[in-house]
């Protein structure tokens, strides 16, 4: 037997505007970034600061491109531009001669160092800006679960915490 699933409008809606607010803001902030001088375009940063939040600064091409959400073709021809640029190296991975890591240089974090204040500021101006405290949590509760669940993590609908726990 099928299943079928009937969403609310209420839930849809909710969809919809998580999509083109994601959508619109991640455009907007990219656009920012790239009319600073010495900003790195979003999707570098992106790849940049997950190396940076990794253990030894440094990840396995497919790890590298769950942390960005990237399709691997499409990271690998970004690897070839920050690696061209300086911003990371790729690394050998012992005992798997096709295995790379990606590895932050030095260059690369002066970089992040660089582009992180033109960021933020333009996460307040895009984002921050529009939530009060408790917002804010909220929104980062919920999203935090549904990463979770998409994940396979669990924190499915019976096992959420009610809004603002």
């Amino acid at each position: 037997m099928t299943r079928r699933t009937q969403l609310n409008a209420e839930h849809l809606e909710a969809w919809r505007a998580f999509l083109r607010a994601h959508a619109a803001v991640t455009w907007r902030i990219a656009e920012d970034l790239d009319r600073r001088a010495g900003a790195l375009p979003l999707a570098w940063y992106d790849v940049l600061i997950a190396l940076e939040r990794a253990p030894e600064r440094r990840l396995r091409m497919f790890e590298l491109a769950d942390a960005v959400v990237l399709s691997r073709a499409n990271l690998t021809r970004l690897v070839d531009r920050l690696e061209a640029a300086g911003l990371l190296r790729r690394v050998p991975v012992p005992g798997d001669r096709r295995g790379a890591y990606a590895a932050l240089t030095d260059n690369g974090r002066a970089a992040l160092r660089r582009t992180w204040p033109l960021y933020a500021e333009a996460i307040e101006a895009r984002f921050a800006r529009l939530l009060g405290e408790d917002e804010a949590r909220i929104v980062r509760s919920v999203f935090q679960r549904v990463l979770a669940a998409a994940r396979g993590e669990g924190a499915g609908p019976d096992e959420a915490p009610a809004p603002g726990t």
